[in-house]
């Protein structure tokens, strides 16, 4: 989905425009990678309740990058309303069967 995502133009990356969609109101939705640092984390656990966007931490930095076709990204910002509660639906889904696993 987050290919689909980025061919549609509705994904920016990287943390400065991850940044600025959120504080501007275009992000439905944010991802930080797992491995990415607590201070990137934090940064945007704040900054995502404070503008009330939803935020998962998923996969790794070279896997996030992979799936929208760059290089490695630790954030990324889906701006298309509809294809980001696609896209959360799975992350949800994903995060159910991972802590069924524990």
């Amino acid at each position: 989905m987050l290919g689909i995502a980025a061919k549609a133009g509705s994904v920016v990356s990287g943390e400065f425009s991850t940044e600025k969609a959120v504080k501007e109101g275009r992000a439905y939705l944010v991802i930080v990678a797992q491995d990415a640092s607590d201070n990137t984390k934090k940064m945007f656990r704040n900054m995502t309740d404070f503008y009330q966007v939803p935020m998962y931490e998923y996969s790794d930095k070279e896997m996030l990058g992979h799936f929208i076709g760059k290089e490695f990204r630790a954030s990324l910002a889906v701006t298309n309303e509809g294809l980001s509660h696609s896209i959360e639906e799975r992350l949800k889904q994903q995060s159910q069967l991972n802590n069924g696993r524990n």
